[in-house]
């Protein structure tokens, strides 16, 4: 995080501007709020516009199993439903036909995320009455297929289960006996994709299923409901063991078969981490992890633990299909400051930029939830990430989203990456300007690409500020953030005396 001035020829100019090896071509940026997709879907009709106005290029919305289909506290299927009919009358589409029509008036791709939790009659313990417990692969298959028939042609992408290592979506995540627990959740998973996959894509000819969406961060195994490790969650999937190798030993993998995905979907939230500081744990990854994330993809794929639909051959792209800093306010136990989140999520989308194989980087969340007032939950159970607090108010990444903003000076380095984007895309004249407190002057004039990126190196010799400005919407100047980088000091080294 620093950054440098300097005057480049006209061929480095055309060199630095032209699209380079460790970037993520086309990245979209998008939105996932369930908020107000699912439980206030009467905000959807004026929010979405401004997630448009924001530079969206995508929405992920959730189609939960037991809001869509009837009978969700009954441990037998209602008479009369047919789940295999989209258009059974049983069926209660209408917040996702909702979310779906306003999102493609507004030129957003729709992103269906088909999960969990499921009614007590899609479990195959239907008597245990629980809504995240051993989900009927087979019927969840004759769901999933009716959710591609009813939006084929208006939905291109799906996305298999949300956070599947996390109890509050899939249970049980573990077998514990003699104080010791094995992995359940991966392999419920890997049946669920087994059968979802090809009834998605029966729906839907055409149509790309990504998965598992997998959450960060784990703990240890020391109950059935612990949360699993991401990590170690992929590992399990693809049957292969701690080295990358095919696990032949475990019951759970006898007869295995692969699941196949044609992507990654993933969550790599970083918590109150900065984004270029990686999770202790081995088997956790946030967003600095990238590289042991993308170890773990490769090495379940080469062991053929997990097939890429596109192409057997090919490394799986990844998606983030959930990101976000919570704050404080509201939240002081996992929150950072409203500065931190704006400038870290910049930071976030920069560093994204520069991962080759991710597609996607979507903001969880719009608004805040709610904080909770219940004596019996947890105060924050919700989350607190959003661009405006829960009453309405913008935090200050409201204003930075639309145009992020980056310089990044390496440690012991005197060249700069001096990188931003005007969202939505296009290309657009940016007018890049360094200076000393309130002082600015020029630095360069350029133009972004396509999907509204600029990125060229310059010098730094000492603490310098950087920003810059662009015509918005009727012309207004709209000007980013502000990002102040330094040299690192050279370590004085004095000679002792004798």
């Amino acid at each position: 995080m620093r950054a440098v001035l300097t005057t480049l020829s006209a061929a480095l100019v055309l060199a630095v501007l032209a699209p380079t090896a460790s970037a993520a071509p086309g990245m979209q940026f998008g939105i996932a709020d369930d908020g107000i997709t699912q439980r206030t879907p009467e905000l959807a009709a004026s929010v979405i516009p401004e997630w448009k106005a924001t530079g969206m290029d995508a929405a992920r919305v959730l189609v939960i199993w037991s809001y869509v289909a009837p009978g969700s506290d009954r441990t037998t299927r209602p008479t009369g439903f047919d789940p295999a009919n989209p258009n059974d009358p049983q069926y209660n589409w209408a917040p996702v036909d909702q979310v779906v029509d306003l999102l493609l008036a507004q030129g957003v791709e729709p992103i269906l995320n088909v999960t969990g939790y499921i009614p007590f009659w899609g479990s195959l313990e239907p008597a245990e009455r629980r809504n995240r417990y051993r989900p009927d692969p087979a019927q969840f298959a004759v769901f999933a297929k009716a959710v591609a028939e009813r939006y084929a042609g208006r939905v291109n992408r799906y996305i298999l289960w949300n956070e599947p290592n996390l109890p509050d979506w899939l249970q049980p995540q573990f077998s514990c006996s003699g104080g010791r627990c094995t992995p359940v959740a991966p392999h419920l998973y890997r049946e669920l994709a087994l059968n979802a996959v090809p009834a998605i894509k029966a729906g839907d000819p055409g149509a790309q299923v990504y998965g598992p969406a997998l959450a960060s961060k784990g703990q240890a195994a020391t109950s059935a409901n612990a949360r699993t490790r991401p990590l170690a969650f992929l590992r399990s999937l693809g049957c292969v063991d701690s080295k990358l190798r095919r696990d032949t030993v475990s019951k759970a993998c006898k007869g295995f078969r692969p699941a196949t995905l044609d992507g990654i979907a993933y969550h790599p939230h970083s918590t109150t981490f900065a984004p270029d500081r990686g999770y202790t744990n081995v088997d956790d990854a946030n967003l600095a992890d990238y590289p042991r994330l993308v170890k773990t993809i490769d090495g379940v794929q080469k062991a053929r633990g997990l097939v890429n639909g596109l192409s057997a051959s090919k490394k799986f792209d990844i998606h983030y299909d959930e990101y976000g800093y919570q704050t404080n306010p509201p939240d002081p136990l996992l929150g950072v400051t409203t500065a931190q989140q704006s400038a870290w999520l910049q930071w976030s989308a920069y560093k994204a930029y520069g991962q080759p194989r991710v597609r996607t980087l979507i903001q969880y969340l719009w608004r805040d939830d709610p904080v909770n007032t219940r004596v019996d939950a947890s105060k924050y159970g919700g989350w607190q990430s959003g661009l405006y607090f829960f009453d309405g108010n913008p935090k200050p990444a409201r204003k930075s989203f639309p145009n992020p903003f980056w310089v990044d000076l390496p440690r012991g380095r005197k060249t700069a990456t001096v990188w931003g984007q005007v969202r939505p895309g296009g290309a657009a004249q940016v007018t890049v300007q360094k200076g000393s407190g309130s002082s600015f002057t020029t630095l360069k004039v350029v133009t972004t690409d396509a999907q509204g990126y600029f990125r060229f190196p310059t010098a730094v010799t000492r603490k310098t500020s950087f920003r810059f400005r662009y015509a918005g919407a009727g012309g207004k100047t709209v000007t980013s953030s502000t990002v102040t980088v330094a040299p690192a000091r050279a370590a004085s080294s004095k000679k002792k005396r004798r």
